[in-house]
């Protein structure tokens, strides 16, 4: 017998025998409070600034209603609750698994808008909540744990369909109490052992948590290193007895945190971009944290702002790597507070370089445009100044900052209007853009799409076909998708959207 059979056996004696343990389950970290770290531009008539998102609430909702669920209402998103009537959950959920992990920025925003949309469900909606998973699945390679969280408890996790997702997005974030609760009051919301295990462990039910861990060890239903994980989360003392095992592969939240509560915590580093909302927690390093914040501003599952506060939060600890970045950041909002265009000019490329290389550019054009078109520029700033702003929220105002002279900038300005003009165009892309902004028609293989009264699906399909044109710079599949856009309202994605490409260029 293995000295893991031996001492998990050891354990469930002890345990059948009635003998207490002494260690508390481990303790759920508060998270730290602050806005929504998704920011979702409207796509439609502009609402009240006073607007709050409802307080949301652990209710289990029957299929159908589960898979209309969302965060964002039609008065927010701009979008009909017909979005997704006449499609099917197989089509949708296509989409949705292709999704890129890296999306054109402008895109991903529109992605987050369609993920987080209430309308009604496909007509083929059943028990298993088939398209509200997806949207979890899609949330979740992107990084966005949090509103993906507020989703499957608004939809209600404590049903067989979405526990196993509610409790996988809980552990992620570190706030597993209400979902491990559920699970041990009712357990049939899960065939996974380890996770029942786990969660009757915080649940104080040490004694039924060792059985389940030893039948699962006898019949085969976990793993070694998941048997050997639970046995040292469920008896610390075997720690002397037993290493922690090799970090399996696939890693999931329940063996994370599991390495975790062992006193054995693994980096999120090389790990899925959900994995990285462990390390903003205020259980990590600094640079740690800074790291996390980078890979999930990147596809906006964390605010700029917040990222920009840590940057910003204390003096640099080394040099090179995450260290210039936080001084080139931490120098250019110290030019900016002084109003110096001198140092601007110095430290505006060194930050922009410095966003580059790791794509994220529109992240701090976000940051910082509102001050750039206040601050004191010399001529040869002007330039890229302009075109930061260009790559924010503010556009419009980009030509503020530098008024127009070349064609280039002409086509810029134009397009911040959504009024590009032909004779500025000088590349086949650049064609093909302005051409998708003459036009008020869909493109025709998105056309029967609409026709038929599928509106969600057609967005996807354009959206989807920006992203991989976007990758190679194809003229004609461009001018589809942006044309598509346009001609179904989304305006706003489609402006942002051309000058992100023609700003950032196919190599993001």
């Amino acid at each position: 017998m293995s000295p893991l059979r031996q001492s998990s056996s050891a354990l469930a004696a002890v345990l059948w025998g009635g003998m207490a343990m002494a260690q508390a389950p481990l303790s759920a970290i508060d998270w730290l409070t602050e806005t929504p770290t998704v920011t979702v531009t409207p796509q439609g008539p502009p609402v009240s600034e006073g607007a709050e998102v409802p307080d949301i609430s652990v209710t289990a909702l029957d299929a159908p209603r589960a898979d209309a669920v969302g965060l964002l209402p039609a008065t927010v998103t701009g979008l009909p609750t017909t979005l997704w009537e006449n499609s099917t959950t197989a089509a949708l959920t296509r989409y949705l698994d292709r999704l890129p992990d890296r999306p054109l920025p402008a895109l991903q925003a529109l992605y987050y808008t369609l993920l987080l949309a209430e309308a009604n469900p496909p007509p083929d909606t059943g028990a298993e909540a088939r398209f509200l998973n997806a949207r979890l699945a899609a949330l979740r390679r992107f990084g966005a744990v949090e509103p993906a969280l507020a989703l499957v408890e608004r939809a209600g996790g404590d049903t067989p369909a979405l526990f196993d997702a509610w409790l996988d997005l809980a552990l992620l974030e570190g706030s597993e109490d209400m979902a491990c609760k559920a699970l041990a009051r009712t357990p049939h919301l899960s065939r996974d052992s380890g996770a029942r295990a786990y969660c009757l462990a915080r649940a104080g039910d040490w004694e039924t948590a060792a059985l389940i861990l030893h039948g699962a060890e006898v019949t085969g239903t976990l793993g070694e290193a998941d048997v050997t994980l639970l046995a040292l989360y469920l008896e610390p003392e075997l720690i002397d007895e037993i290493d922690p095992p090799e970090p399996p592969n696939p890693m999931t939240p329940l063996r994370f945190r599991l390495f975790e509560a062992i006193g054995a915590p693994l980096g999120t580093r090389d790990l899925p971009r959900a994995f990285a909302m462990a390390d903003l927690r205020g259980t990590a390093g600094w640079k740690a944290e800074i790291e996390a914040a980078e890979r999930l501003a990147e596809t906006g599952a964390v605010a700029g702002v917040r990222l920009f506060g840590l940057y910003t939060a204390r003096k640099r600890a080394a040099s090179g790597g995450v260290w210039e970045r936080v001084a080139a950041m931490q120098a250019l909002d110290a030019a900016l507070a002084a109003g110096n265009a001198e140092a601007l000019a110095r430290t505006l490329p060194e930050a922009w370089a410095a966003a580059q290389e790791l794509r994220l550019q529109t992240v701090l054009a976000d940051i910082f445009a509102e001050r750039l078109l206040g601050a004191p520029l010399d001529t040869a700033t002007r330039p890229l100044a302009s075109e930061i702003v260009a790559l924010s929220s503010l556009y419009e105002r980009a030509s503020e900052i530098l008024p127009p002279s070349t064609p280039r900038q002409r086509l810029l300005a134009g397009l911040a209007r959504g009024t590009p003009q032909a004779d500025d165009a000088v590349t086949p892309l650049e064609s093909a853009i302005v051409d998708a902004f003459t036009s008020a028609a869909p493109a025709p293989e998105h056309r029967t799409l609409i026709d038929g009264g599928r509106l969600g699906e057609a967005i996807l399909a354009a959206a989807t076909q920006l992203d991989a044109a976007s990758a190679r710079a194809a003229p004609s599949a461009t001018r589809a998708a942006l044309s598509t856009l346009r001609a179904v309202g989304l305006e706003d994605s489609a402006r942002r959207a051309a000058l992100q490409l023609l700003l950032l260029g196919p190599a993001r």
